[in-house]
């Protein structure tokens, strides 16, 4: 593909590289420890166990921002922002577990 040139930076810049960024990174750990957590702690019946990796999908949402960056930006940023949301809403699930259990933050 042809690349627009700008005093030798290219003008779209490479997409991909979501394996080297330290958000991809932390939220890669974060789903590996909520899959090991809804295994340890929730039962399959329990809705939570079913949600809880699900809302730790932060990580694929980075993936997927990182290769539509080739050809919206804007597209990317949006599906940063759904990780974000992904993220806190799973934080707000493991702070209800503690809650609900009567277990210190």
């Amino acid at each position: 593909m042809h690349r627009l040139t700008t005093a030798g930076e290219t003008f779209i810049p490479l997409h991909g590289g979501y394996a080297g960024l330290l958000a991809y990174q932390k939220a890669l750990i974060v789903y590996q420890g909520t899959v090991r957590f809804c295994e340890r702690f929730l039962e399959k019946r329990d809705r939570s166990g079913s949600n809880g990796p699900g809302c730790a999908v932060g990580k694929q949402n980075i993936v997927e921002g990182s290769q539509t960056s080739r050809t919206s930006k804007q597209a990317e940023i949006e599906l940063i922002n759904v990780a974000r949301a992904s993220l806190e809403e799973l934080l707000e699930d493991h702070l209800d577990f503690l809650r609900v259990r009567k277990l210190r933050v």
